[in-house]
């Protein structure tokens, strides 16, 4: 196996997992759990 061909392989892999993580963080399932955890920062517990 040559190196170029491994080093394309871990290329074309990582895209696809980066493109995962965008897929994952579009998704209309997660608005709500986002949503909740940007409002962390300004919650005042008392």
């Amino acid at each position: 196996m040559d190196i170029n061909l491994l080093r394309s392989i871990v290329t074309v892999l990582t895209f696809a997992i980066f493109l995962g993580i965008i897929w994952w963080a579009m998704s209309g399932r997660n608005q709500a759990n986002f949503d909740e955890a940007a409002q962390l920062p300004f919650r005042q517990d008392d």
